[in-house]
């Protein structure tokens, strides 16, 4: 990544490579089309320490009042589970994330459990620790992702409640 300042402007030219938005679309629909199609069998898994674990957070949508849910990445910290409202590094904040600000208290499903949940975004004295040990699992193109959007990536923390 390359930054350029001026007085007036501050210039990112973001690196790490991603496919192409459509097919990051497309993936998250197979991949909910999966979990669906197997009752729920297929398409989470447990974090471990090599790869991220896969969940199903479920969120009242703030306009409709409907409950909605996405497959999301996580990392467990202690009780807690860590993932980041990235919206696959484009640059609106993801659905999820603005409905769980509106009503934070909510549940996951992990591959083996359902947990009653409540979420927050993580405070400035715990994101460099916990966007570190996210680090573990992408390396360094976790930051020439996040370059791509124009706000900080938030880092999400579910407390269990």
């Amino acid at each position: 990544m390359t930054t350029t300042t001026t007085p007036e402007t501050t210039t990112r030219t973001p690196g790490g490579r991603l496919p192409p938005r459509p097919v990051i679309r497309a993936a998250w629909a197979i991949h909910r089309a999966i979990h669906r199609a197997s009752g729920g069998r297929m398409g989470l898994r447990p974090a471990s320490e090599k790869t991220w674990g896969m969940m199903r957070l479920k969120t009242i949508g703030r306009k409709s009042g409907l409950e909605r849910a996405a497959i999301l990445g996580y990392y467990e910290d202690g009780p807690n589970l860590v993932t980041m409202a990235m919206n696959g590094w484009d640059k609106p904040e993801p659905a999820w994330w603005l409905n769980l600000q509106a009503s934070p208290d909510t549940t996951v499903e992990l591959h083996d459990r359902t947990l009653a949940v409540r979420g927050r975004a993580a405070t400035p004295e715990e994101r460099p620790r916990l966007w570190e040990l996210w680090r573990r699992y992408d390396g360094e193109e976790l930051d020439a992702w996040a370059a791509r959007r124009p706000r900080e990536t938030a880092v999400v923390i579910l407390e269990p409640r």
